[in-house]
Protein backbone atom coordinates (compact mmCIF):
# COMPACT_ATOMS: atom_id res chain seq x y z
CA UNK A 1 0.00 0.00 0.00
CA UNK A 2 1.17 3.51 -1.15
CA UNK A 3 2.19 5.48 1.97
CA UNK A 4 0.92 8.55 0.08
CA UNK A 5 -2.99 9.49 0.74
CA UNK A 6 -4.75 9.75 -2.46
CA UNK A 7 -6.51 13.28 -3.11
CA UNK A 8 -9.93 12.76 -1.99
CA UNK A 9 -13.13 15.71 -2.05
CA UNK A 10 -13.32 17.49 0.71
CA UNK A 11 -17.21 16.34 0.55
CA UNK A 12 -16.43 12.37 0.36
CA UNK A 13 -13.61 12.12 3.14
CA UNK A 14 -16.22 11.58 5.57
CA UNK A 15 -17.95 9.26 2.81
CA UNK A 16 -15.47 7.51 1.92
CA UNK A 17 -13.38 6.28 5.54
CA UNK A 18 -13.32 2.76 5.84
CA UNK A 19 -13.71 2.77 9.98
CA UNK A 20 -15.22 5.90 11.47
CA UNK A 21 -14.49 7.44 15.14
CA UNK A 22 -17.65 9.83 15.96
CA UNK A 23 -17.46 11.79 19.65
CA UNK A 24 -20.55 13.41 20.64
CA UNK A 25 -19.99 15.89 23.41
CA UNK A 26 -22.27 16.43 26.47
CA UNK A 27 -23.58 19.45 25.46
CA UNK A 28 -24.90 18.43 22.43
CA UNK A 29 -26.32 15.59 24.06
CA UNK A 30 -27.91 16.69 26.85
CA UNK A 31 -30.89 19.47 26.80
CA UNK A 32 -28.93 22.28 29.17
CA UNK A 33 -32.51 23.70 30.38
CA UNK A 34 -34.47 20.56 31.16
CA UNK A 35 -30.99 18.33 31.76
CA UNK A 36 -32.56 15.63 29.42
CA UNK A 37 -31.86 13.56 26.18
CA UNK A 38 -31.99 15.98 23.60
CA UNK A 39 -34.26 13.22 21.50
CA UNK A 40 -35.09 14.99 18.02
CA UNK A 41 -30.90 15.53 17.58
CA UNK A 42 -30.54 11.95 18.88
CA UNK A 43 -32.97 10.41 16.19
CA UNK A 44 -31.32 12.20 13.55
CA UNK A 45 -27.94 11.50 14.92
CA UNK A 46 -28.73 7.77 14.42
CA UNK A 47 -30.28 8.07 11.16
CA UNK A 48 -26.79 9.23 9.98
CA UNK A 49 -24.79 6.16 11.76
CA UNK A 50 -27.24 3.84 10.07
CA UNK A 51 -26.46 5.26 6.96
CA UNK A 52 -22.76 4.68 7.16
CA UNK A 53 -23.59 1.59 8.45
CA UNK A 54 -25.50 0.62 5.79
CA UNK A 55 -22.64 1.66 2.79
CA UNK A 56 -20.45 -0.47 4.52
CA UNK A 57 -18.65 1.64 7.33
CA UNK A 58 -17.06 0.72 10.35
CA UNK A 59 -18.42 3.21 12.89
CA UNK A 60 -16.96 3.40 17.03
CA UNK A 61 -18.97 6.28 18.91
CA UNK A 62 -17.08 7.67 21.72
CA UNK A 63 -19.79 9.20 23.78
CA UNK A 64 -19.95 12.13 26.62
CA UNK A 65 -22.93 12.54 28.99
CA UNK A 66 -22.85 10.34 31.88
CA UNK A 67 -22.16 12.47 34.30
CA UNK A 68 -24.47 14.89 33.17
CA UNK A 69 -27.04 12.65 32.93
CA UNK A 70 -26.26 11.02 36.63
CA UNK A 71 -25.68 14.81 38.24
CA UNK A 72 -29.48 14.84 37.33
CA UNK A 73 -30.11 11.84 38.94
CA UNK A 74 -28.63 12.36 41.80
CA UNK A 75 -30.10 16.16 41.70
CA UNK A 76 -26.47 17.50 42.43
CA UNK A 77 -26.71 20.95 42.96
CA UNK A 78 -24.87 23.31 40.04
CA UNK A 79 -21.82 23.89 40.72
CA UNK A 80 -18.44 22.44 40.12
CA UNK A 81 -18.21 18.31 41.31
CA UNK A 82 -15.93 16.88 43.60
CA UNK A 83 -14.08 13.77 42.58
CA UNK A 84 -16.19 11.85 44.39
CA UNK A 85 -18.96 12.92 43.32
CA UNK A 86 -17.99 12.83 39.91
CA UNK A 87 -17.22 9.29 40.16
CA UNK A 88 -21.01 8.88 41.60
CA UNK A 89 -22.92 10.87 39.18
CA UNK A 90 -20.78 8.99 36.32
CA UNK A 91 -21.53 5.23 38.18
CA UNK A 92 -25.34 6.52 37.58
CA UNK A 93 -25.46 8.12 34.61
CA UNK A 94 -23.04 5.66 32.16
CA UNK A 95 -25.91 2.97 32.33
CA UNK A 96 -28.68 5.29 31.37
CA UNK A 97 -26.14 6.24 28.46
CA UNK A 98 -25.36 2.68 27.31
CA UNK A 99 -29.45 2.15 27.66
CA UNK A 100 -30.12 5.30 25.48
CA UNK A 101 -27.84 4.10 22.55
CA UNK A 102 -28.72 0.89 22.92
CA UNK A 103 -32.75 1.30 22.59
CA UNK A 104 -31.90 4.11 19.85
CA UNK A 105 -29.64 1.76 17.39
CA UNK A 106 -32.02 -1.37 18.34
CA UNK A 107 -34.56 0.00 16.75
CA UNK A 108 -32.34 0.36 13.56
CA UNK A 109 -31.70 -3.65 14.11
CA UNK A 110 -28.03 -2.63 15.15
CA UNK A 111 -26.43 -4.14 17.75
CA UNK A 112 -24.27 -1.89 20.28
CA UNK A 113 -21.03 -2.71 22.72
CA UNK A 114 -19.93 -1.14 25.82
CA UNK A 115 -16.17 -0.02 26.84
CA UNK A 116 -14.90 1.94 29.51
CA UNK A 117 -11.30 2.95 29.28
CA UNK A 118 -8.96 4.88 31.01
CA UNK A 119 -5.60 5.74 30.14
CA UNK A 120 -3.73 3.18 31.84
CA UNK A 121 -5.68 0.58 29.56
CA UNK A 122 -4.75 2.78 26.39
CA UNK A 123 -0.84 2.79 27.54
CA UNK A 124 -0.25 -0.81 29.09
CA UNK A 125 0.93 -3.18 26.49
CA UNK A 126 -1.10 -6.06 27.24
CA UNK A 127 -4.22 -4.03 27.67
CA UNK A 128 -3.80 -1.88 24.62
CA UNK A 129 -3.15 -5.21 22.68
CA UNK A 130 -6.61 -6.85 24.56
CA UNK A 131 -9.02 -3.63 23.84
CA UNK A 132 -7.45 -3.53 20.04
CA UNK A 133 -8.53 -7.31 19.70
CA UNK A 134 -12.05 -6.75 20.87
CA UNK A 135 -13.03 -3.74 19.21
CA UNK A 136 -11.73 -4.71 15.67
CA UNK A 137 -13.65 -8.18 16.44
CA UNK A 138 -16.92 -6.37 17.16
CA UNK A 139 -16.66 -4.07 13.95
CA UNK A 140 -16.31 -7.36 11.76
CA UNK A 141 -19.01 -8.66 13.28
CA UNK A 142 -21.45 -5.53 12.45
CA UNK A 143 -21.48 -4.13 16.56
CA UNK A 144 -21.35 -0.18 17.06
CA UNK A 145 -18.80 0.14 19.79
CA UNK A 146 -19.62 3.13 22.29
CA UNK A 147 -17.20 4.52 24.42
CA UNK A 148 -16.47 6.59 27.51
CA UNK A 149 -13.15 7.58 29.70
CA UNK A 150 -14.32 5.27 32.88
CA UNK A 151 -15.10 7.94 35.35
CA UNK A 152 -16.22 5.84 38.07
CA UNK A 153 -12.40 4.96 39.07
CA UNK A 154 -10.23 8.20 36.96
CA UNK A 155 -8.60 10.72 39.31
CA UNK A 156 -7.03 13.97 38.40
CA UNK A 157 -3.84 12.48 37.61
CA UNK A 158 -4.63 9.63 35.30
CA UNK A 159 -7.69 10.78 32.99
CA UNK A 160 -7.80 11.81 29.67
CA UNK A 161 -9.76 14.56 31.31
CA UNK A 162 -11.91 14.75 27.93
CA UNK A 163 -13.35 12.74 25.12
CA UNK A 164 -11.52 14.37 22.43
CA UNK A 165 -8.26 13.29 23.01
CA UNK A 166 -9.63 9.36 23.75
CA UNK A 167 -11.80 9.42 20.46
CA UNK A 168 -8.24 9.87 18.66
CA UNK A 169 -6.28 7.68 20.98
CA UNK A 170 -9.04 4.79 20.39
CA UNK A 171 -8.78 5.92 16.54
CA UNK A 172 -5.21 4.98 16.19
CA UNK A 173 -5.36 1.67 18.01
CA UNK A 174 -8.09 0.77 15.60
CA UNK A 175 -6.02 2.38 12.24
CA UNK A 176 -9.58 4.52 11.74
CA UNK A 177 -9.12 6.83 8.04
CA UNK A 178 -11.41 9.29 9.85
CA UNK A 179 -12.27 10.88 13.61
CA UNK A 180 -15.42 13.08 13.66
CA UNK A 181 -15.21 15.59 16.91
CA UNK A 182 -18.80 16.55 16.79
CA UNK A 183 -18.65 19.83 18.74
CA UNK A 184 -20.63 23.45 19.61
CA UNK A 185 -18.06 25.38 17.12
CA UNK A 186 -17.81 24.60 13.40
CA UNK A 187 -13.95 24.45 12.94
CA UNK A 188 -11.16 26.33 14.11
CA UNK A 189 -10.04 30.67 14.07
CA UNK A 190 -7.42 32.25 14.27
CA UNK A 191 -9.08 33.64 17.67
CA UNK A 192 -12.01 33.16 19.62
CA UNK A 193 -14.79 33.90 17.29
CA UNK A 194 -17.02 35.19 20.51
CA UNK A 195 -14.71 37.37 21.48
CA UNK A 196 -13.22 38.50 18.03
CA UNK A 197 -15.50 39.33 15.82
CA UNK A 198 -12.24 39.50 12.58
CA UNK A 199 -11.17 36.10 13.85
CA UNK A 200 -10.17 33.89 10.49
CA UNK A 201 -11.62 30.69 10.23
CA UNK A 202 -9.31 27.89 9.14
CA UNK A 203 -11.05 25.37 6.48
CA UNK A 204 -8.49 23.02 6.43
CA UNK A 205 -4.95 21.94 8.07
CA UNK A 206 -1.90 19.50 6.82
CA UNK A 207 0.64 20.52 9.09
CA UNK A 208 0.28 21.30 13.50
CA UNK A 209 2.56 24.06 13.64
CA UNK A 210 2.74 26.34 16.85
CA UNK A 211 0.98 29.30 15.28
CA UNK A 212 -2.36 26.65 15.23
CA UNK A 213 -2.08 25.52 18.68
CA UNK A 214 -1.78 29.76 19.70
CA UNK A 215 -5.05 29.46 18.12
CA UNK A 216 -6.56 26.97 20.42
CA UNK A 217 -8.70 28.89 23.05
CA UNK A 218 -11.18 26.92 26.10
CA UNK A 219 -14.49 25.38 26.54
CA UNK A 220 -17.33 28.06 26.67
CA UNK A 221 -19.82 24.89 27.14
CA UNK A 222 -21.65 24.51 30.21
CA UNK A 223 -21.02 20.79 30.68
CA UNK A 224 -17.96 19.75 28.38
CA UNK A 225 -14.16 19.50 29.79
CA UNK A 226 -12.68 19.77 26.34
CA UNK A 227 -11.84 23.48 24.50
CA UNK A 228 -10.19 23.95 21.33
CA UNK A 229 -6.88 22.94 22.74
CA UNK A 230 -7.88 19.64 23.54
CA UNK A 231 -9.27 19.43 19.73
CA UNK A 232 -5.61 20.22 18.44
CA UNK A 233 -3.69 17.65 20.25
CA UNK A 234 -6.29 14.94 19.63
CA UNK A 235 -5.94 15.81 15.88
CA UNK A 236 -2.02 15.65 16.18
CA UNK A 237 -2.67 12.00 17.90
CA UNK A 238 -4.78 11.39 14.42
CA UNK A 239 -2.08 12.65 11.89
CA UNK A 240 0.39 10.85 14.12
CA UNK A 241 -1.58 7.88 13.31
CA UNK A 242 -2.54 8.47 9.55
CA UNK A 243 -6.23 9.35 10.36
CA UNK A 244 -7.87 12.33 9.47
CA UNK A 245 -10.16 14.60 12.09
CA UNK A 246 -12.39 17.09 11.61
CA UNK A 247 -14.40 19.69 13.78
CA UNK A 248 -18.12 20.14 12.79
CA UNK A 249 -20.88 22.12 14.37
CA UNK A 250 -22.40 19.19 15.60
CA UNK A 251 -25.74 20.89 16.94
CA UNK A 252 -28.10 20.68 14.15
CA UNK A 253 -30.29 17.90 12.61
CA UNK A 254 -28.42 15.15 10.86
CA UNK A 255 -24.97 16.38 11.64
CA UNK A 256 -23.18 13.72 9.68
CA UNK A 257 -24.96 14.37 6.51
CA UNK A 258 -23.92 17.96 6.84
CA UNK A 259 -20.39 16.83 6.92
CA UNK A 260 -20.33 15.04 3.55
CA UNK A 261 -22.31 18.05 2.34
CA UNK A 262 -19.49 20.38 2.35
CA UNK A 263 -20.39 22.45 5.56
CA UNK A 264 -18.05 24.56 7.05
CA UNK A 265 -15.77 22.57 9.05
CA UNK A 266 -12.02 22.07 9.74
CA UNK A 267 -10.16 18.86 8.06
CA UNK A 268 -7.13 17.76 9.65
CA UNK A 269 -5.35 16.07 6.75
CA UNK A 270 -2.27 13.62 7.15
CA UNK A 271 0.22 12.94 4.83
CA UNK A 272 0.28 9.27 4.61
CA UNK A 273 -2.70 6.38 5.50
CA UNK A 274 -3.00 4.67 8.92
CA UNK A 275 -1.74 1.15 8.34
CA UNK A 276 1.42 3.25 6.56
CA UNK A 277 1.49 5.27 9.74
CA UNK A 278 1.99 2.03 11.86
CA UNK A 279 4.16 0.50 9.57
CA UNK A 280 6.29 3.38 10.19
CA UNK A 281 5.88 3.14 13.68
CA UNK A 282 7.12 -0.45 14.15
CA UNK A 283 9.73 -0.12 11.91
CA UNK A 284 11.76 2.65 13.30
CA UNK A 285 10.32 3.62 16.99
CA UNK A 286 10.45 0.43 18.42
CA UNK A 287 13.30 -1.49 19.63
CA UNK A 288 13.04 -5.04 19.11
CA UNK A 289 12.96 -7.63 22.02
CA UNK A 290 14.46 -10.25 20.21
CA UNK A 291 14.61 -12.36 16.13
CA UNK A 292 12.48 -14.81 14.61
CA UNK A 293 14.85 -16.36 11.90
CA UNK A 294 12.37 -17.74 8.86
CA UNK A 295 13.02 -20.12 5.80
CA UNK A 296 13.17 -18.83 2.28
CA UNK A 297 9.10 -20.04 1.76
CA UNK A 298 8.19 -17.52 4.16
CA UNK A 299 10.77 -14.52 2.79
CA UNK A 300 9.00 -15.38 -0.38
CA UNK A 301 5.99 -14.85 1.28
CA UNK A 302 6.55 -11.90 3.11
CA UNK A 303 7.93 -10.38 0.03
CA UNK A 304 4.18 -10.74 -1.43
CA UNK A 305 2.78 -8.53 1.60
CA UNK A 306 1.20 -12.02 3.55
CA UNK A 307 1.66 -12.51 7.17
CA UNK A 308 4.22 -14.95 8.84
CA UNK A 309 3.52 -18.25 9.94
CA UNK A 310 5.24 -20.49 12.60
CA UNK A 311 5.64 -23.13 10.06
CA UNK A 312 8.24 -20.73 8.42
CA UNK A 313 10.23 -20.21 11.68
CA UNK A 314 13.18 -21.47 12.09
CA UNK A 315 14.89 -20.04 14.75
CA UNK A 316 13.66 -17.89 17.77
CA UNK A 317 16.32 -15.63 19.85
CA UNK A 318 15.56 -13.42 22.84
CA UNK A 319 13.01 -12.82 25.38
CA UNK A 320 9.87 -10.80 24.48
CA UNK A 321 6.24 -10.88 25.37
CA UNK A 322 3.04 -11.04 23.06
CA UNK A 323 2.81 -7.50 21.19
CA UNK A 324 6.16 -7.08 21.45
CA UNK A 325 8.62 -5.93 18.50
CA UNK A 326 10.80 -8.44 17.21
CA UNK A 327 13.43 -8.74 13.83
CA UNK A 328 13.08 -10.91 11.34
CA UNK A 329 15.71 -12.30 9.68
CA UNK A 330 16.84 -14.48 6.65
CA UNK A 331 18.68 -17.79 6.76
CA UNK A 332 21.71 -15.63 5.95
CA UNK A 333 21.07 -13.46 8.96
CA UNK A 334 19.98 -10.23 6.63
CA UNK A 335 17.26 -8.54 8.42
CA UNK A 336 14.00 -8.31 6.42
CA UNK A 337 11.16 -6.94 8.34
CA UNK A 338 10.03 -5.83 12.09
CA UNK A 339 6.96 -6.86 13.52
CA UNK A 340 4.50 -7.31 16.42
CA UNK A 341 4.31 -11.05 17.34
CA UNK A 342 1.78 -12.74 18.29
CA UNK A 343 3.32 -14.93 21.10
CA UNK A 344 5.85 -14.67 23.86
CA UNK A 345 9.17 -16.06 23.67
CA UNK A 346 8.64 -19.12 25.07
CA UNK A 347 5.50 -20.22 22.70
CA UNK A 348 7.42 -19.11 20.02
CA UNK A 349 9.90 -21.82 20.61
CA UNK A 350 7.45 -24.74 20.80
CA UNK A 351 5.33 -23.56 17.95
CA UNK A 352 8.02 -22.57 15.43
CA UNK A 353 7.85 -25.14 12.02
CA UNK A 354 4.40 -26.32 13.27
CA UNK A 355 1.24 -25.46 11.09
CA UNK A 356 -1.19 -23.35 12.43
CA UNK A 357 -3.11 -26.21 12.75
CA UNK A 358 -1.35 -27.75 15.55
CA UNK A 359 -0.89 -24.52 17.71
CA UNK A 360 -4.02 -25.25 19.99
CA UNK A 361 -2.27 -29.02 20.78
CA UNK A 362 1.01 -27.65 21.43
CA UNK A 363 -0.02 -24.86 23.77
CA UNK A 364 -3.33 -25.70 24.87
CA UNK A 365 -5.56 -22.60 23.97
CA UNK A 366 -6.47 -21.45 20.46
CA UNK A 367 -4.15 -18.47 19.46
CA UNK A 368 -3.78 -17.00 16.55
CA UNK A 369 -2.86 -18.76 13.11
CA UNK A 370 -0.08 -16.15 12.33
CA UNK A 371 3.50 -14.94 14.50
CA UNK A 372 3.02 -12.21 12.99
CA UNK A 373 -0.12 -10.78 11.35
CA UNK A 374 0.61 -8.86 7.52
CA UNK A 375 -0.89 -5.75 9.40
CA UNK A 376 1.95 -5.84 12.47
CA UNK A 377 4.89 -6.30 9.85
CA UNK A 378 6.94 -4.08 8.41
CA UNK A 379 9.06 -4.78 5.52
CA UNK A 380 12.67 -3.21 5.73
Amino acid sequence: MSSILPIVDAAKRLSSARRVVIKIGSALLIDSKRNAIREEWMECFIADVVECKKRGQEVVLVSSGSVALGRRVLRFPARPLRLEETQAAAACGQIRLAHIYQEALAKKGQIVAQILLTPADTEERQSYLNIRATLRNLLSLGIIPVINENDTVTTPTNRYGDNDRLAARVATMIEADCVVLLSDIDGLYSADPGIDPAARFIPEVHALTSEIFDMAGDSRSGFGRGGMRTKIEAARMALNGGCALVISHGDVLRPLKQIEQNCRCTWFIPDCSPAAARKTWIAGSLNPRGALTIDEGACQALKKGRSLLSVGVKKVEGEFNRGDAVTVLSLKDEELARGLVAYNSAEAQKIMGCRSGKIESILGYTGREEMIHRDDLAML
